[in-house]
């Protein structure tokens, strides 16, 4: 069974927590993970890109020169993609980028996530967060106390207003609020820092 390390507030260590099998102890699949970061950049992505054709291009109606006898090559139109100002050629068009996964297979996949996080002891789990005023010094001076390294995911069981309030603004701090995990974003960073009460809503109904 994974275990993960448990602080207080004061960043005392009380002793490791038990991890649900079901959740953090899966067995890496790491093309479901691949996939799952597949579909989640390519249904971030807008798709507005856009270029203008020789038929959408303004002006160029009448022929800029005539057929015969200037020496210069025939040409029917300034907006030809060889002319400057000219249309582009294949160029890209809006379009929708989203992949479709089925849902089991991305929850697959974020377990599967969860459990590297797990196994490389990069998840610390907190008993509890107290955030009473806001204040981005303060929080941020009580997260130094985990001594978490790198780009941190802080993961919270339901919303607080004023954590949210202070921890916006901290440099390599993503703060998610349950069902609100994303495989891609598991993936990118360095450390999971877990509320007890977020494990254990994440752990509701697992099996295994």
């Amino acid at each position: 069974m994974a275990t993960a390390p448990l602080y207080n507030a004061a960043g005392e260590r009380l002793g490791d927590l038990d991890l649900h099998d079901g959740v953090f102890g899966q067995e890496p699949r790491e093309h479901l993970v691949h996939q799952a970061v597949v579909q989640e950049l390519a249904n971030r992505r807008q798709g507005t890109h856009d270029t203008l054709s020789r038929s959408e291009v303004r002006g160029g109606g009448r022929k800029p020169y005539r057929q015969k006898g200037t020496g210069r090559a025939r040409q029917g139109s300034t907006r030809a993609p060889h002319w400057r100002h000219g249309g582009v050629v294949h160029g890209p068009t809006p379009r929708d980028h989203d992949k479709a996964m089925p849902k089991k297979m991305r929850r697959a996949a974020l377990l599967s996530a969860l459990s590297g996080k797990a196994a490389g002891g990069a998840v610390v789990v907190v008993n509890a967060l107290p955030v009473e005023n806001v204040s981005t010094r303060e929080f941020g001076r009580l997260l130094q106390r985990f001594e978490l390294p790198g780009k941190t995911m802080l993961v919270l069981a339901e919303a607080d207003n004023n954590l949210a309030l202070s921890a916006r603004n901290l440099p390599n701090l993503q703060l998610r609020i349950l069902p609100g995990l994303s495989t891609y974003e598991v993936v990118a960073a360095d450390t999971l820092l877990f509320t007890q009460a977020a494990v254990e809503r994440l752990q509701e109904g697992a099996t295994g």
